[in-house]
């Protein structure tokens, strides 16, 4: 008798590694789905937003002025309301929330954090904040995870931490249709707490596999970015790409700096009246839904943006005037603590820098003739590197999104030049930053 329950526990344990695979497919499959839902959610709202703007021509201006701004602004009110009062732990991108989860720092209140995740950020994106896509579909893929774990009941947790992370990197492939960048955003930003074995990296990976079919079934499988492809570049030119890394290396360092910053201030200013966290954000909301229904280049997460600069439907001086006001308003809209990601932002801004540096380059070297795509798509993923702090994924979510894969070389010389002026400026990874803070201030409440 005790011998055939030894010989159960030992079979049950070989097939266990297969049950935390099935469950992988499981949470990446309704990470794909929910993220989906998202996306669609989210681009019908922004549609209203072109449309209302351009069709409504009955109606008075200062009622149609009044109307594109006080709309968003109940809807920001909505956001900062259910995070303020339901889920604290939704402010922002929720990404360093997962890692603190992976280290046992934070706790997973999924039964919360879905509905507001969902809501409050639709809300707050759907507004015209400078607001990127991934925050809430990698917060909802990982507690999508602990559900599935908290609903099978397993007691490891290891195997939790596995539907965790094979969660959240459903949660980047979601966003981005990015397979593969989903992946290596687990391995490499998640490195210090996700626990690598071989069963929990194949999780991972079939997670993600789960979540693009899912996309792709409802959506579509094209690359989310249309911009035109660009072949390899001269060798002699590789120098300038260094310099472009060194440039969004500084950059980068400040962004972080400014942002810190801001959530510092902004939490001090919160906490004077409870009220004044849900008033900034109907403000705000209400602000940049106005300027997305007139100047879509202004607001929103940047997607909009990056096919008309590399277009060259922007001059230099009004390009330059755009990327310091998205420069800006990204810190602000960030900081506030609104539930987005910051993502999307990065590599908006890092594609106007890329146009601003490839209109200097193409004055002073146009015997090199490399195209304004070329920089568009370098500058990206090396902004990405220098505030994230993760070169590889910045990399490989940039191909993906726009199938520059010809530029594979130059994207490594880019992306490694900014992070190394990152660190040499002595700026921490953004989102290791946020949760040294928070975990600060769990600490001292």
């Amino acid at each position: 008798m005790i011998t055939l329950i030894t010989e159960k526990i030992i079979s049950w344990q070989k097939r266990a590694p297969f049950l935390i695979f099935i469950l992988a497919a499981v949470v990446g499959t309704f990470t794909g789905l929910i993220g989906s839902l998202f996306q669609l959610s989210l681009n019908f709202i922004l549609n209203w937003h072109e449309n209302f703007s351009k069709y409504s021509l009955e109606i008075p201006y200062y009622l149609k002025y009044f109307l594109l701004f006080i709309i968003p602004a109940l809807m920001g009110a909505i956001s900062f309301y259910l995070v303020r009062k339901y889920a604290p732990e939704t402010s922002g991108s929720g990404i360093p929330e997962v890692e603190g989860a992976l280290m046992d720092l934070r706790p997973i209140r999924w039964k919360r954090v879905l509905p507001v995740k969902f809501v409050g950020g639709l809300a707050a994106l759907g507004s015209g904040m400078i607001l990127g896509r991934e925050g809430p579909t990698v917060q909802i893929g990982a507690n999508l995870g602990k559900m599935v774990s908290d609903t099978c009941k397993l007691e490891n947790k290891e195997s939790q931490h596995t539907l965790i992370s094979a969660g959240a990197g459903a949660g980047i492939t979601t966003a981005f249709n990015a397979p593969l960048g989903g992946i290596l955003f687990v391995i490499e930003e998640m490195r210090a707490e996700f626990s690598y074995t071989k069963s929990s990296i194949l999780a991972v990976f079939i997670g993600c596999i789960s979540a693009c079919l899912t996309y792709q079934l409802i959506i579509n499988s094209a690359p989310i970015l249309t911009i035109s492809t660009p072949n390899s570049v001269p060798l002699n030119s590789l120098w300038l790409f260094i310099i472009l890394g060194f440039v969004l290396g500084i950059i980068g360092s400040c962004s972080n700096f400014l942002i810190l910053k801001t959530r510092s201030f902004l939490a001090s200013f919160y906490n004077k009246n409870k009220f004044n966290f849900i008033i900034t954000g109907a403000v705000l909301a209400g602000t940049f839904g106005l300027l997305f229904s007139f100047r879509s280049e202004l607001a929103g997460d940047g997607f909009n943006v990056i096919p008309k600069v590399v277009e060259g439907l922007y001059g230099f001086y009004p390009l330059f005037l755009i990327l310091i006001f998205r420069f800006f308003a990204t810190i602000i809209s960030f900081g506030s603590g609104a539930p987005g990601g910051i993502f999307s932002p990065t590599m908006a801004l890092g594609a106007i820098i890329g146009v601003l540096f490839g209109f200097i380059i193409q004055d002073f070297f146009p015997n090199y003739d490399i195209n304004l795509a070329t920089f568009t798509i370098l500058a990206m993923a090396g902004l990405f590197a220098a505030t994230i702090r993760a070169p590889l994924t910045g990399i490989v979510i940039v191909m993906e999104m726009t199938n520059g894969y010809m530029l594979i070389l130059p994207l490594i010389l880019t992306c490694s030049a900014a992070s190394f002026m990152a660190q040499t400026l002595g700026s921490s990874p953004l989102y290791s930053a946020i949760l040294e803070n928070t975990l600060k201030n769990q600490k001292s409440v």
